[in-house]
């Protein structure tokens, strides 16, 4: 399973880029805003030189001739700018005309196994189901992925599912045992992956035990 930063921070990209475990990013109109860039185009731009893969930019437009339109622009943005469209009629009546151009699309929004399907039939890249949101309103995400995981693999559909909106690490590794080809997380989860309270006090003890051992020779020298 890939693993993907959900943002549009430049420094939050360089420090998970620098663990060698980051497999691309995903990016909303949100979260480019919330980076109050000068010029959107050239922002878009450094995103995607900064990541070694697939970089989701969202469309902004309702219907459907102004979404291709812009699709076409967001693709021109970088070799590995992915065109991310809402799973509506317009968005997939969009998402098939770009898809038939070779152009990588991720359909986001996407709540239930039923939009999961239309999301393949149009030759989607990328199928984001929001997990956490549906858990929000009284559903069980992991339920819906397990779903769609299991419908995709019944039918061979080649559309990846990228499990979004996952909030604590252990919806990451819930994502990977169900199957799920990507999770894409916000920084603060992605930096908790690394964490549990036993390396921390093994990695204290290592230390320790190495310091007072270079203490204990530096002292025998001096003698």
């Amino acid at each position: 399973m890939k693993l993907f930063l959900d943002t549009a921070n430049l420094e939050e990209i360089r420090t998970i880029k620098k663990w060698g475990v980051l497999g691309g990013l995903t990016s909303n109109p949100t979260l480019i805003a919330k980076e109050s860039p000068t010029d959107i185009e050239t922002y878009m731009k450094e995103l995607c030189a900064e990541v070694p893969g697939p970089v989701s930019l969202e469309t902004t437009h309702e219907h459907a001739d102004d979404i291709y339109e812009e699709g076409l622009r967001l693709a021109a943005v970088a070799d590995n700018a992915v065109v991310k469209v809402a799973m509506t009629p317009d968005g997939l009546e969009a998402g098939k005309r770009l898809a038939d151009r070779g152009i990588p699309v991720n359909v986001t929004l996407v709540f239930s196994p039923a939009q999961a399907i239309l999301a393949a039939e149009i030759g989607a890249t990328y199928v984001s189901p929001f997990l956490g949101r549906i858990d929000d309103v009284g559903s069980d995400g992991m339920f819906a992925l397990a779903e769609i995981c299991q419908v995709y693999e019944a039918q061979g559909y080649e559309t990846n599912v990228l499990a979004a909106s996952l909030r604590l690490p252990m919806h990451v590794v819930e994502a990977a045992k169900l199957g799920a080809d990507v999770a894409t997380m916000p920084f603060d989860v992605f930096t908790k992956l690394v964490k549990h309270p036993l390396t921390d006090a093994g990695l204290t003890k290592f230390l320790s035990d190495w310091k007072a051992l270079e203490a204990s020779l530096r002292g025998k020298e001096g003698a």
